[in-house]
């Protein structure tokens, strides 16, 4: 009698199925973790688009020097050039994360590159600049 009833308890456990408040828990549960991750990996994401943006203005600033050594006449070159010319690979993206162009601006000796950065508006603080004012890279 013992055995008949204790499966019987298990058929009908199982036929019962999942309860909704079953299936909330695990919704909080997911929804508690997702916002930990999401809390934890944007603020790096922003950090490592600005660490890409200013690694890619260096390596154009380093392709303008190369490009102004081989060609005279003291002009500055757009990125189209410097991809025509092979100073920067073809394959590589022309802009900087947020899909605004580099702007490269050459004044006497000294060459600049910069980014209008993740506002996409140029000349405000979060700008990216190479060199930086005052410094050199």
């Amino acid at each position: 009698m013992f055995r008949t009833n204790r499966s019987s308890r298990f058929v009908k456990a199982a036929a019962r199925g999942v309860t909704l408040v079953e299936v909330l828990i695990v919704l909080t549960i997911l929804t508690l973790i997702s916002g930990g991750v999401v809390v934890g990996v944007l603020p790096q994401l922003k950090k490592a688009q600005i660490e890409t943006a200013k690694n890619n203005a260096v390596a154009i600033r380093h392709a303008v020097t190369r490009w102004k050594l081989n060609n005279s006449g003291g002009e500055c070159p757009t990125m189209s050039q410097l991809i025509q010319d092979k100073q920067i690979d073809s394959a590589s993206k022309a802009t900087d994360p947020w899909d605004s162009q580099y702007k490269i601006t050459c004044e006497g000796d000294e060459i600049y590159v910069t980014s209008a950065g993740p506002d996409k508006k140029e000349g405000t603080d979060d700008d990216i600049r190479v060199p930086e004012k005052g410094g050199r890279n």
